[in-house]
């Protein structure tokens, strides 16, 4: 595929249909199929890992590094590093979706990450996203991006059905204690855990609870993600520090009660 055509398809509106819709609202999560061309995809992953290694600052041996730490390396807005990741990030095509799932009229940046588990990397334990947000409303959803076939082995997204409206466990941050008392939690919930092939891309909103397995291959899961908020997204007071730090780090500038339109969060996709 042309360069010329992998650019425009970045922009091309993905045809959702209700059931998708659907589906996402009562289960807090769906997972779609041929969102992205293999050539876009090898196009801009090679480029997000070399930023991945340019950027990483993990040294530690993965038997020496904490739980979380071992789940995956975590390298963040490299929209603000690289002008070609830059183009992937800002694509409407996924924020379109986003936008759609959501029924909101347009959608902000909040923040993009690579999350690449390394071969032996660890699990990611049950969390929820949004205890991590200082925002107004649940309009936020995270695009989950494989950048290679996911196989179970490679430790793809797992999700709860459901779990979106479940209010236990939403006071824990990522952790061993999230795992434990989630896993037990959630028992009676449907679990979603298959693999991911490549241009498969998942989304799921804030308050969905969800893990990974480990990674027993020898390469790496490699994977992108971009959070996207509601485009009238206001600011609230903190709950917890995790927020206060979110504020200073993708908030800047911004007081509490107005939208988040900082510079670190342009609109990318919106109706009107």
């Amino acid at each position: 595929m042309a360069t010329k055509s992998i650019e425009q398809e970045l922009d091309l509106p993905y045809k959702l249909t209700k059931d998708e819709v659907n589906f996402y609202r009562e289960n807090g999560y769906v997972k779609l199929r041929n969102v992205l061309s293999a050539d876009l995809i090898e196009r801009y992953r090679r480029e997000i890992a070399a930023q991945v290694k340019k950027l990483n600052t993990q040294r530690l041996p993965l038997d020496q590094r904490s739980t979380y730490d071992k789940a995956f390396l975590q390298i963040m807005n490299l929209w603000e590093e690289d002008a070609l990741i830059r183009e992937f990030v800002f694509g409407k095509r996924l924020a379109r979706i986003a936008t759609e799932l959501m029924g909101c009229r347009g959608v902000r940046m909040y923040h993009d990450q690579a999350l690449y588990k390394e071969p032996g990397g660890g699990i990611t334990p049950w969390h929820a996203d949004q205890y991590y947000w200082p925002v107004s409303n649940d309009n936020m959803v995270t695009a989950w991006i494989p950048l290679q076939d996911t196989p179970l082995a490679m430790g793809p997204l797992a999700f709860c059905e459901k779990s979106h409206r479940f209010q236990l466990g939403r006071d824990l941050e990522i952790s061993d204690e999230s795992e434990l008392t989630l896993k037990q939690a959630l028992e009676t919930f449907q679990l979603e855990e298959s693999p991911f092939a490549l241009g498969d891309v998942s989304f799921h909103a804030g308050w969905t609870f969800h893990r990974a397995g480990k990674n027993t291959t020898d390469r790496p899961r490699e994977i992108m993600t971009v959070i996207y908020m509601d485009e009238d997204m206001r600011l609230v007071k903190p709950k917890n520090k995790n927020q206060v730090a979110d504020i200073a780090r993708w908030c800047p500038g911004v007081q509490e009660g107005e939208v988040i339109a900082s510079p670190l969060n342009p609109v990318i996709y919106t109706t009107v």
